[in-house]
């Protein structure tokens, strides 16, 4: 489960980083969902995340921060 999701967390970074890209930023809407079930999921997995899994939790929150703030400097928040 921790390798799993440290991948899901790697994935949402990919996923806000092709979300900079000009013309590309609505992808933020797809992404920011996805890195907070990979945070949900994390968060649920077990008794005491251990590092894998904290990264990967840590990369999930991240991806959400920065595509929010994308979001609505590109103005896709009204």
């Amino acid at each position: 489960m921790q390798l799993l999701s440290l991948v899901w967390g790697i994935l949402a970074i990919v996923g806000m980083i092709v979300g900079f890209i000009p013309c590309l930023g609505a992808l933020n809407w797809l992404n920011i969902p996805f890195a907070a079930i990979g945070g949900v999921a994390v968060g649920t997995a077990g008794n005491e995340p251990k590092g894998s899994a904290v990264a990967g939790l840590v990369l999930c929150v991240v991806a959400m921060l920065f595509g929010i703030i994308r979001l609505v400097l590109g103005g896709g928040v009204l």
